[in-house]
Parts: C-alpha cells; sequence; structure tokens
C-alpha cells in the first residue's frame, strides 16, 4: 500500500502532467487587451562586421494587428493587419509591398507569431515548449520545404507578466535577427 501511495504521488508530481501546453501559452498571451513598448532589433548581416541595430516602440492588438515605429538609426513607422503591410508617408499609408507573392501568408505566420495562435503556427512549425507560465520558451522549427527556405529556427523566450523581459530570435536562412522589447 505504501510503495502504492509512493508510485501515485510520484506520478502526480511528474512535470510532464503539470507542463505548461501551447494552448496555456496562447491564451496567456492573447489576454492583454494591448501590449506595447520599446525595442531593439539586432539584424546580423553577412556583409556587415557588426549588428545593425534599429529601435522604436510598437503597440500590439491581438487580433488587430501591429503597430511598429522604427525611431533609430532612421525613423518609420509601418502598420501590420491582415490586410496587408502598410508605411506611414507622413500623410497616408502607403503599401511598398503592394502585388507581391506569398504577402498574406507572410502576414498571417507574422500575426500568428505574434498574437500567441499556436494553432496557426503549428501548420507550419514543430512546436516545443518547455517552461511555466511565468517563465517560458517556445522553439518554432520549420515542417515544410518552403518555410525551411525562409527559416531555420525561431526562438521566442518570456516573462508572460512583464513584455520588458521577453525576448525573440529569428533565425533566417540568410541573416539571423534578434528582436528584445
Amino acid at each position: 500500500m505504501k510503495k502504492t501511495l509512493t508510485a501515485l504521488f510520484l506520478t502526480l508530481a511528474s512535470p510532464a502532467l503539470w507542463a505548461f501546453s501551447t494552448a496555456e501559452l496562447a491564451q496567456t498571451l492573447q489576454k492583454p487587451s494591448n501590449v506595447q513598448g520599446a525595442f531593439t532589433q539586432q539584424r546580423q548581416l553577412k556583409s556587415l562586421s557588426k549588428p545593425m541595430v534599429t529601435g522604436g516602440k510598437f503597440v500590439l492588438i491581438p487580433k488587430k494587428g501591429l503597430l511598429w515605429q522604427m525611431q533609430k538609426p532612421f525613423e518609420t513607422t509601418l502598420r501590420v493587419r491582415s490586410d496587408g503591410i502598410m508605411q506611414w508617408n507622413g500623410s497616408a499609408w502607403t503599401n511598398p509591398n503592394q502585388g507581391k507573392v506569398g504577402q498574406s501568408q507572410q502576414i498571417k505566420l507574422f500575426l500568428d507569431l505574434l498574437g500567441g495562435n499556436t494553432q496557426g503556427l503549428e501548420k507550419q512549425f514543430n512546436l516545443a515548449l518547455s517552461g511555466t507560465e511565468k517563465q517560458w520558451t517556445l522553439n518554432l522549427t520549420p515542417k515544410t520545404a518552403v518555410t525551411r527556405q525562409i527559416f531555420n529556427r525561431i526562438d521566442i523566450s518570456g516573462d508572460s507578466g512583464s513584455t520588458e523581459d521577453s525576448t525573440g530570435s529569428i533565425d533566417l536562412r540568410a541573416d539571423p535577427d534578434r528582436v528584445t522589447p
């Protein structure tokens, strides 16, 4: 009897049974009505010895879109929504990528990534989540040949209670990016 109770306790205490799931991560990421803050993006270009560093502010409204205001090294404002990526030219929104093939799939992937839509991401990536709701890491590896042509992997980690503690790393086939809110 004592062995049975010990085995039952060890089974219930097993981290695998109480692990943080991708569905729980999606719920956590979709809780706030908006997320805003500052960002720093480092992009390691093969042609440069040092990473190119940009910075600015962002506002993400789940299921609506993202406003990305780069302030350095130059100012530009982008709006990413399901209907496209638009750039503010000082008086109106313009579409610098109008007519580009595959843009809608890229936008959906980007918004799924930012909005925590793990169901959408699972169509294109194998997801490996570790950690807890408070401190987590999500690793995405491409499933399809098309996606593998663009990404080696995407790694995102964060503290669900604080956007200041979130980081993301996107390892592109060409030049990796690192974004730190």
